[in-house]
């Protein structure tokens, strides 16, 4: 089975760009949500903590 599969992929021209732009994605990704979380306000920290032990009555 995994011989049909590299056989097949190796007959698609320009296919080895898609590992590339999949890590390209990933490691964005990553960069940006470290950069944010970086810079981030402690303020607005510290409101989004305590969201999940606000006490709202008649809140569903």
């Amino acid at each position: 089975m995994l011989k049909f599969v590299k056989n097949h992929m190796e007959s698609i021209t320009g296919i080895e760009i898609y590992p590339l732009i999949s890590l390209l994605i990933f490691f964005i990704f990553f960069v940006a949500l470290f950069w944010w979380v970086i810079t981030a306000q402690k303020d607005y920290i510290n409101t989004v903590s305590q969201l999940p032990l606000d006490k709202k009555p008649n809140q569903l």
